[in-house]
């Protein structure tokens, strides 16, 4: 096992078996131990009591965070010529057709997000076993299948993005930088907590939420008391 450095033990030390029942100290912690020579992203995992192989127990929506996560995005449209004009003048960074297709069938996938129109989705269902697995398959549930270019190309410049439960049913997700403000985490996560729990898949019986860390990318993991998070 590859040796501790001083600030990793120093860090562990501050979080080891502690559930934080004040959310602006733990966003302070979070923070205090974000100490690596880069800025970190700040990450939620939520662990839910869902199974994600039953079709009412997956959970897979998009959120709009109120300060962004800090992160500029790629946006490719595919879609055909008659809407390349909107597609560019809406900030897509990439449009194509065709083309577009064959770039990605050759692995040339040099985008954060795809967003198509639902004409172009039967030429793009061969590509599923390319695009599935980085979570860039297009799908209406997303909002990535849309006829209203400009309109979801705004939305999804002003920081909207999607997340999901992995299989194990836990959703793990950035909500900021650690160079963001204490105040814009906070309502940030509050934001991203209140969307996981406003689309509790219909099968979830009992408690949703079984546990929630917040961390640091480099950082230790800091537990949050579901009685303080659920008051929000």
């Amino acid at each position: 096992m590859r040796k501790l450095s001083r600030r990793q033990n120093e860090n562990l030390k501050k979080s080891k078996n502690v559930v934080h029942s004040n959310l602006e100290e733990a966003i302070t912690l979070l923070q205090e131990t974000a100490t690596a020579k880069f800025i970190e992203s700040v990450e939620l995992h939520a662990n839910l009591n869902i199974d994600p192989k039953y079709a009412d127990q997956q959970l897979r929506t998009t959120v709009t965070l109120p300060h962004g996560v800090g992160k500029s995005m790629c946006i490719a449209v595919l879609t055909n010529e008659a809407n390349f004009n909107e597609a560019k003048e809406g900030g897509a960074d990439i449009v194509g057709s065709q083309e577009l297709i064959d770039d990605i069938s050759q692995g040339n996938i040099n985008f954060d997000l795809l967003v198509a129109t639902p004409d172009m989705m039967p030429k793009l269902a061969k590509l599923g076993r390319v695009l599935g697995p980085k979570g860039l398959m297009p799908s209406p549930k997303s909002g990535t299948v849309s006829t209203t270019l400009t309109e979801t190309l705004s939305e999804f410049k002003k920081g909207k993005f999607e997340y999901k439960a992995d299989k194990a049913g836990v959703v793990h997700v950035s909500f900021g930088k650690a160079n963001f403000s204490k105040d814009q985490l906070v309502e940030n996560l509050t934001s991203l907590y209140q969307s996981i729990e406003q689309n509790r898949p219909s099968g979830v019986k009992g408690k949703y939420f079984k546990s929630l860390f917040i961390c640091a990318s480099m950082g230790p993991s800091i537990q949050l008391d579901l009685n303080l998070i659920a008051e929000l």
